[in-house]
């Protein structure tokens, strides 16, 4: 049981409010689970996490993330049971604060993973967070950092986040299968969000990107830049494409490369789309680069891929890509109680996920209307109102 402050008077500025623990199934959404359970100073039982798999229960990026809560909360308690197949998780306050040790966050998912809930927590935070993680910078799974630096950052300057404190420095890159990348993460706190009407997409006023290289030939990103120039050049003037080759420590401990575009349109909009290729083997990679070039998919294919799949996203005539809805739903629910719009194209499934988590935990819908002139959907809701307590009110 615990106090929430009402601003309805009658009740003599207090509502006594029962939290009972709510019980999920499976290890479907468990970020935004954990998130949200964190946000809203909600308990959680989750149970059958993979349990009629070979392998049952919690994997290591899932402990690893619960770990990260840990780190940059104060006393929130999580039970696991033998097989990882039952977790209870009770929250704590969200604290922040400049992180002296580093965190691993392993090879099985890449920092991306941890970026995304990590970022929108600790804006609620007590303190600025300033924190090292360690592992993959780029896969083919996860937005890269790459991706978050030129289009997730922007994002969340549209609900108000102060964006020059935020900031994600990469001091080394890390590819699958043995990582060794490494970034320096920066987020400030607010009081609350900005609710917002976001629903004019814009036209494409020019295109960038970044390809990178670790332990192979700096040739492998210049085919990458001169494929996707093919398929972009004629649709859009403004491009640049620049490279980022490492080597020695910086490189990290697998050979590999890939490539990050963004279109940046006339309202302000950030379309984005990555990948990475590496070599599968576990193995020390280091020296062996004409194996990698056997191994690895052909960096000509790599360009012409993302370059389609930018054009792609593009097309949908939402305002932030596919892989960036379930954070643009979850940034509205979050805002005060005014109404947010937003335009996306064809609803992803983990943007599907996202709407019902938040339906679940702060017990928020929207309205959705699908656009008749194009495959977009309008969607707008009323906030939930989550502000930052330990934040003085200006």
């Amino acid at each position: 049981m615990i106090l929430k402050f009402h601003d309805d008077p009658t009740v003599n500025g207090f509502e006594i409010v029962v939290f009972l623990r709510l019980r999920l199934k499976g290890s479907r959404s468990f970020r935004q689970r954990l998130l949200l359970s964190t946000l809203s100073s909600t308990p959680i039982l989750i149970e059958d996490i993979r349990a009629d798999e070979t392998w049952p229960g919690l994997r290591n990026h899932e402990i690893s993330l619960l770990r990260l809560f840990e780190t940059v909360c104060d006393d929130c308690h999580v039970e696991i049971n033998e097989t990882g197949t039952k977790l209870k998780y009770k929250p704590g306050t969200i604290m922040g604060g400049r992180q002296h040790s580093a965190h691993d966050c392993g090879v099985s998912r890449s920092i991306g993973y941890f970026l995304e809930p990590l970022i929108v927590l600790c804006l609620f935070a007590k303190q600025p967070l300033t924190i090292r993680l360690k592992g993959i910078t780029n896969d083919s799974k996860d937005p890269s950092i790459d991706t978050f630096k030129s289009t997730t950052l922007p994002i969340l300057k549209r609900f108000g986040v102060p964006f020059e404190d935020l900031e994600l420095k990469v001091e080394s890159r890390g590819l699958p299968p043995n990582g060794g990348g490494e970034v320096v993460l920066s987020v400030p706190v607010v009081q609350n969000l900005t609710a917002v009407s976001w629903i004019d997409e814009g036209f494409v006023r020019k295109i960038r990107g970044t390809t990178f290289s670790t332990r192979v030939s700096v040739q492998f990103e210049y085919s990458m830049i001169k494929s996707a120039r093919g398929i972009i050049n004629p649709l859009v003037s403004d491009v640049h494409i620049f490279s980022d080759h490492r080597s020695g420590p910086e490189a990290g401990n697998s050979p590999g490369y890939g490539i990050s575009l963004v279109a940046e349109t006339t309202s302000g909009c950030f379309i984005s789309a990555d990948t990475a290729v590496s070599q599968a083997r576990d193995e020390d990679t280091s020296g062996l680069a004409d194996d990698a070039k056997r191994d690895l998919m052909p960096p000509d294919d790599i360009g012409v891929g993302i370059a389609n799949a930018l054009v792609g996203e593009i097309a949908q005539n939402g305002v932030v890509d596919s892989t960036h809805q379930g954070l643009l739903f979850l940034l509205c629910a979050l805002c005060p109680q005014d109404v947010s719009k937003v335009r996306v194209g064809k609803l992803s499934q983990h943007g599907v996920e996202t709407l019902r988590n938040l339906r679940d935990f702060l017990d928020l819908k929207f309205i959705i209307k699908p656009d008749p002139n194009s495959q977009s959907v309008f969607l707008k809701c009323i906030g939930y109102g989550m502000k930052n307590l330990s934040q003085k009110v200006s």
